[in-house]
């Protein structure tokens, strides 16, 4: 594969109308094969309730991951079956302990019911999982694991994510947010699903609007044990899963070997523009995601808008740093043409 690098800022910048959208984590590939299809064939039963609770896609999710039907709800996406979690185990007068930075809509969630977010500050990027533990009290009553970390992109082993669940009382559970685990290294990753069949505190929670292309049809799953699930039930019908999305997400379990496919053509752009950045100077911490993370700190709001004005839309953290989607070729080259254009660049670590 060429070297980014020798591309020259001149070049990308002819065409000044160009935007490259970097900062919402979506992929760039069209629908897997068959979801349209499905999709369409689905809207024949539009007129319809279809399957409320989402039971046939549960079953398969199930069958899929190798975990009892009964410990599989599927809701609106993940963000909404989070935000009904923390209101199931969290209210006023008690806390939420969470890494920061992390996925930016944690905190708004815990607000949203009344609880309190226990934000722990990243070390070198990553969960500070001995601090997380320290801060848990009598008060806490869940704590957010996002592996791999949004928007930092690193990842949590199985023997970390072990020691920390030794380490904490009875009262906590545990959520472990995947919505990337697509993108990283099954041998670096934690495997969720064991912890959680170890651990009766820990669910997991995932997504089919990332790896699976599914962003916009809003469809996620919740591994849980059969009390906590029984109580997520109650209130499933009002953040359902819908019938379109339903469908379009058991056409896109068919096609997994594309997925599969996809994400390391997505992995491999990810390590290509990490290495490049290198060379300019412009170091990133190793991403199990399908972005790069850079830790520019009170740079961050500067930087991300010198790339929007060169044709290249990022996401930045005020005060901490930017996250990079993983576009295709052409917006990847846009981006490091702009980054190698920002005054001072190469100091950056």
């Amino acid at each position: 594969m060429e070297n980014s690098a020798a591309i020259t800022p001149k070049a990308v910048r002819e065409d000044a109308t160009l935007q490259h959208e970097l900062m919402r984590n979506e992929v760039f590939f069209p629908a897997l094969p068959g979801v349209k299809d499905a999709v369409e064939q689905a809207l024949n039963e539009v007129h319809k309730h279809g399957d409320i609770f989402a039971a046939g896609l549960s079953a398969r999710i199930a069958a899929e991951i190798n975990v009892p039907a009964e410990h599989v709800v599927v809701g609106a996406g993940s963000a909404a079956l989070l935000q009904e979690l923390i209101r199931t185990q969290a209210g006023p007068g008690e806390e939420v302990v969470l890494a920061w930075p992390s996925f930016e809509a944690y905190p708004a969630m815990v607000a949203n019911v009344g609880a309190t977010p226990v934000r722990v500050r990243l070390s070198d990027h990553r969960h500070d999982l001995d601090a997380m533990a320290a801060a848990v009290t009598d008060r806490t009553r869940l704590m957010l694991i996002c592996n791999p970390n949004n928007p930092t992109g690193t990842v949590l082993g199985h023997d970390e994510l072990d020691r920390l669940l030794r380490a904490l009382p009875s009262h906590v559970t545990v959520a472990v947010d995947e919505a990337y685990h697509e993108f990283a290294d099954p041998v670096e990753l934690a495997e969720g699903l064991e912890l959680h069949k170890e651990d009766d505190r820990v669910c997991v929670v995932r997504t089919f609007s990332k790896a699976y292309g599914l962003l916009g049809s809003r469809v996620g799953y919740l591994v849980g044990h059969p009390p906590l699930i029984r109580v997520l039930s109650r209130t499933l019908p009002f953040f359902r899963a819908n019938a379109l999305g339903q469908a379009a997400a058991l056409a896109a379990l068919d096609a997994a070997d594309e997925m599969r496919r996809r994400c390391a053509v997505i992995v491999a752009e990810r390590n290509r523009i990490r290495s490049v950045l290198g060379d300019i100077g412009l170091l990133t911490p190793d991403s199990g995601g399908n972005f790069l993370w850079l830790p520019l700190g009170e740079e961050a709001e500067a930087f991300a808008r010198f790339c929007t004005d060169r044709g290249v839309r990022v996401w930045g953290l005020p005060g901490e740093g930017v996250r990079v989607t993983i576009g295709d070729r052409s917006a990847c080259d846009a981006f490091v043409a702009a980054a190698a254009e920002y005054p001072g660049i190469g100091a950056q670590s």
